[in-house]
C-alpha cells in the first residue's frame, strides 16, 4: 500500500469535514478502529519501517476516531511527537500527520577521504551475499527497509515528498514548495536538511535548480588567474631546468659560471634545450605510437565495467565505465618485451630519446587542453566554469569528456601513460645496465618493483577509481592533462634517470640495508593496497555497484566485516574502522614514504630525485587540509566525531 494512502484515509485536503468527500460533496463511511489497525499493520510490513508510534496515533487515540466518525472536535488534544523530532502541522487541524519510514533505493556513503583521494591505486571489491547490519556510535537512530538496506530514521517526514513537493536524489519539483534530501512535508524541507543542502553546494559549487554549467561556490584555488597562469609556464620550465641539470651537470643545479649574465646564461639553457630535446619527428612517432595503441588496448582489450558516483546534477545519473587496465598492462609488457628481444625496438631508446620524447609531452599537453576546453565551450559538455577563461582553461570546462562512447579520457589519463611510461623507463634501465655491465644492479631491481607495483595497483583497481575525487569532481583541463601527459612520467622519473646515467658503485647501497628497504616497503604495500581495499569495498557495498576481480596480488585484510561507520544526518556513512579507525590518512602517509624511498635509493649527491618526495609532501599536505575542511563543512558534527573517535591524522599513535 503505498505511504500516501494514510493521508486519503485520514482525510489530508486541508478545510475537508470529517465523513465528507470534499470534491463530490458525497457521505462517506468513517473507518472503523479495527481497519485503521489492520491498515498500519499491512502499511508496515510493504514500507518496513512505520515505527510502533504510528499503531499509538492511528489505534490508541479515541478523540481521532471519534473526528474521523463525525465527532466534536477536540481542540486540546495534543499531538504525539517523535522522539528527537517535533510537532508538525498539518492540513487538518487537529490531526498529527503519520511519520513513515524512508525508503532508499541506494544507501548513500561516503568513506573519510571520499572527496579528497588523490590515490590512483585501488583494489578489486567482491559482492557480498547479504548486506550485513553495521555498527554505529552514539546510538543513531536507523530503520531496516524490506530490501535489507538501512537508512536514518527521520522524524516528521517521508522518503518521497508527496503532497506540494517530489523529491528524487536532492533534486526537488515542487508545485508550492521543495524539499531537499528526501524529507519534506507539504513542500516544507526539514531545516536540518535543508542545511546540509546548503553545505555541499559550498563544497561543489552546486544546487538543485541552478546551471550546473556555472560554479556557484565563489571558490578559486592555487590564486586564481594569476596563480594557474603562474603555474602553467612554471611547470615546463622547471621541466627543462631539471633535465639540463640531471643530463649536462651531471644532477646538479645548473648555474650561470663566474661572470656570466643572467641573459647570456638563458641563452646557454635555451641552447641546451634546442640541441639535446628538440620535439624531433621520431619523438613525435615513439610519443603518439605509444598514445594510440593504449587508447585502442583501453576499447578492445577484455575487461569489466563498473559505475560512478551519482551525478547530482544529471539526476543521480551513474555513468558507465570500462576497465581493461589489467590486459593493457600486461599486453604492453609483453609487446614491449617482444620488440626488445627482437632488436626491432631496443628498450633503452626510451633513455636516449628522453629529451625530444619530454618536449613531445609537454607541447601535447597543452594541444590537447586546447581541444578540450575549446571542444567544452562548443559542445554540450561545459560543467562548473567561473568565467575566467585563464582558470577555467586550467582547472578545465567538461566533467566527462568520452569518445566511441567506452573512451572516457579521465580514466585514460589517470592510469595508462604516467604510469606505464615510467615502469618503461625503469625498466629501459635495467636494458641499458645490462648491456654495459653485464647485470642489473640491486637499485634498478628496487625501483622496478616499485614501479610495477605501483602501476599494478592502478590497473587491477581501475574500476574502484571511479569514484575518487579526481574522477567524480575534477574537470578535465589542464591541470589533469598535462600533469598526466608530461608532469608525472616526466618529472617523478628523476630518480630512474640519476642510476641511469651514473655508474652503479656511486650509489651502490650495503646488501643488507637494500634488503631491508625491499621488506620494508613491502610491508608498507601491504597497508596501503589493503587501506585502499577496505575503503572501496565498503563503498562498493554502501553503493550496491560491485565488480568481482582476482587480479594480482590477492592481499590479506581486504576488507572489513561489520565495520564501524558513523551516520550523518543527510544518511551518509563514515568508515571508521580497519585501517581508517586507526589513522584519518594512513593512505596518505604509505603514498608519501613511497616518494621518499624513490630518492633515497639514489643517494643524496643529486637534488632532482627529491623533486617527487618534495613536490608530493606539499601536495599531500594541502589536499589533506582541503579534505578536512571539506568534510567538516559536509558533515558537521559527524565528521568531528570521527575526529574524536580517530584522533590521529598520518601515523596511528604518533600524529
Amino acid at each position: 500500500m503505498a505511504q500516501g494512502e494514510i493521508k486519503s484515509k485520514l482525510g489530508s485536503a486541508k478545510g475537508k469535514k470529517p465523513g465528507v468527500d470534499a470534491k463530490k460533496g458525497k457521505r462517506t463511511i468513517a473507518p472503523k478502529r479495527k481497519d485503521l489497525v489492520k491498515n498500519a499493520r499491512m502499511i508496515k510490513k510493504h514500507s518496513g519501517g512505520l515505527t510502533a508510534m504510528t499503531e499509538r496515533t492511528l489505534g490508541s487515540k479515541a478523540g481521532h476516531l471519534e473526528l474521523l466518525k463525525g465527532g466534536k472536535k477536540n481542540k486540546d488534544m495534543k499531538a504525539d511527537v517523535p522522539k528527537g523530532g517535533s510537532k508538525k502541522k498539518t492540513s487538518h487541524p487537529d490531526f498529527v500527520e503519520t511519520p513513515a519510514a524512508r525508503r532508499s533505493n541506494r544507501r548513500k556513503s561516503q568513506f573519510p577521504e571520499d572527496e579528497g583521494e588523490d590515490s590512483a591505486s585501488a583494489t578489486e571489491s567482491t559482492k557480498r551475499e547479504s548486506l550485513e547490519p553495521r555498527r554505529t556510535t552514539r546510538g543513531s537512530s536507523m530503520a531496516r527497509s524490506d530490501s535489507g538496506e538501512v537508512s536514518p530514521a527521520l522524524p516528521n517526514g517521508n522518503g518521497n515528498a508527496n503532497g506540494n513537493g517530489q523529491v528524487t536524489n536532492r533534486r526537488a519539483k515542487a508545485t508550492n514548495g521543495s524539499a531537499t534530501n528526501g524529507s519534506a512535508t507539504n513542500g516544507s524541507a526539514s531545516k536540518s536538511i535543508a542545511d546540509a543542502s546548503e553545505k555541499i553546494m559550498a563544497v561543489e559549487g552546486w544546487q538543485p535548480g541552478l546551471d550546473p554549467k556555472i560554479d556557484y561556490s565563489g571558490h578559486m584555488e592555487f590564486g586564481g588567474s594569476v596563480g594557474v597562469t603562474a603555474m602553467m609556464i612554471g611547470f615546463p620550465t622547471l621541466m627543462y631546468y631539471m633535465w639540463i641539470g640531471a643530463t649536462y651537470y651531471d644532477g646538479k643545479f645548473p648555474t650561470p659560471e663566474p661572470g656570466e649574465s643572467f641573459v647570456d646564461f638563458a641563452k646557454h639553457m635555451g641552447n641546451l634545450v634546442y640541441e639535446g630535446a628538440f620535439p624531433s619527428l621520431k619523438a613525435w612517432t615513439m610519443y603518439w605510437v605509444f598514445f594510440v595503441a593504449e587508447g585502442a588496448c583501453y576499447c578492445l582489450l577484455p575487461g569489466v565495467y563498473g559505475y560512478g558516483k551519482p551525478l547530482p546534477h544529471a539526476g543521480g545519473k551513474q555513468l558507465k565505465y570500462y576497465c581493461s587496465a589489467v590486459a593493457s598492462l600486461y599486453t604492453t609488457a609483453i609487446v614491449m618485451a617482444g620488440l626488445h628481444f627482437s632488436g626491432i625496438f631496443p628498450l633503452y631508446t626510451i633513455l636516449d630519446e628522453f629529451g625530444p620524447l619530454m618536449s613531445v609531452g609537454i607541447l601535447t599537453g597543452f594541444l590537447v587542453s586546447i581541444v578540450a576546453y575549446v571542444s567544452a565551450l562548443l559542445g554540450r559538455g561545459q560543467h562548473g566554469t567561473t568565467g575566467y577563461p585563464l582558470y577555467d582553461f586550467f582547472m578545465g570546462a567538461e566533467l566527462n569528456p568520452r569518445m566511441f562512447g567506452i573512451l572516457d579520457f579521465k580514466m585514460f589519463f589517470e592510469v595508462r601513460i604516467p604510469w606505464y611510461f615510467l615502469l618503461l623507463l625503469s625498466s629501459a634501465t635495467a636494458a641499458r645496465q645490462y648491456e654495459n655491465y653485464g647485470y642489473v644492479s640491486g637499485e634498478v631491481c628496487f625501483l622496478i618493483m616499485a614501479h610495477y607495483l605501483y602501476a599494478n595497483a592502478c590497473s587491477k583497481g581501475e574500476e574502484l577509481i571511479i569514484s575518487t575525487w579526481d574522477m567524480y569532481f575534477e574537470k578535465w583541463g589542464f591541470m589533469l592533462i598535462f600533469w598526466n601527459l608530461a608532469g608525472v612520467p616526466m618529472t617523478y622519473c628523476h630518480c630512474i634517470l640519476y642510476l641511469a646515467n651514473h655508474h652503479p658503485d656511486t650509489y651502490r647501497w650495503n646488501r643488507y640495508a637494500l634488503g631491508a628497504l625491499f621488506v620494508t616497503y613491502l610491508f608498507v604495500y601491504w597497508v596501503w593496497d589493503t587501506t585502499n581495499s577496505q575503503k572501496n569495498r565498503f563503498r562498493a557495498e554502501e553503493t550496491g555497484k560491485q565488480v568481482i576481480r582476482k587480479a594480482f596480488p590477492q592481499l590479506p585484510w581486504q576488507a572489513v566485516k561489520n565495520p564501524r561507520v558513523i551516520r550523518t544526518k543527510d544518511g551518509h556513512s563514515i568508515l571508521a574502522d580497519g585501517w581508517y579507525g586507526k589513522a584519518r590518512k594512513i593512505h596518505y602517509t604509505c603514498d608519501l614514504f613511497f616518494a621518499l624511498s624513490w630518492g633515497l635509493i639514489t643517494g643524496f649527491s643529486s637534488p632532482f630525485p627529491w623533486f617527487y618526495p618534495a613536490f608530493f609532501a606539499g601536495m599531500i599536505s594541502h589536499r589533506a587540509l582541503r579534505d578536512i575542511q571539506k568534510c567538516r563543512a559536509k558533515y558537521g558534527d559527524a565528521w568531528l566525531e570521527y575526529e574524536k573517535l580517530v584522533p590521529y591524522l598520518f601515523i596511528p599513535y604518533v600524529v
